[in-house]
């Protein structure tokens, strides 16, 4: 399993528009095979800051994500509302409940 942080920082007035267009984003990664989790968090420290924790199922179910037309669609759109660079955390699970 391949765990997924991104930390993507929003420009101060549009996390409206984040919101939504992860809302439109969240249920077409659901039908993705092999995606097992897509969780899209706030920071309670910096409201301005989003947290996406993703798990995938294997390398390939995350290179499937990246490669496909709805993410690349979002990733585009998201220039008008991703305050920075996200900054993005690849874990390896070792122990688990």
């Amino acid at each position: 399993m391949i765990t997924v942080v991104a930390r993507i920082p929003v420009k101060e007035g549009k996390m409206d528009e984040a919101l939504k267009a992860f809302g439109e984003l969240i249920p077409k990664v659901a039908s993705e095979e092999g995606t097992l989790m897509y969780s899209l968090n706030r920071d309670k420290a910096n409201p301005n800051l989003l947290v996406v924790v993703e798990q995938y199922k294997d390398k390939a179910a995350l290179e499937f994500h990246s490669s496909t037309a709805h993410f690349k669609s979002f990733f585009t759109a998201a220039g008008a509302f991703i305050g920075g660079k996200p900054e993005m955390s690849f874990l390896e699970q070792v122990l688990s409940i």
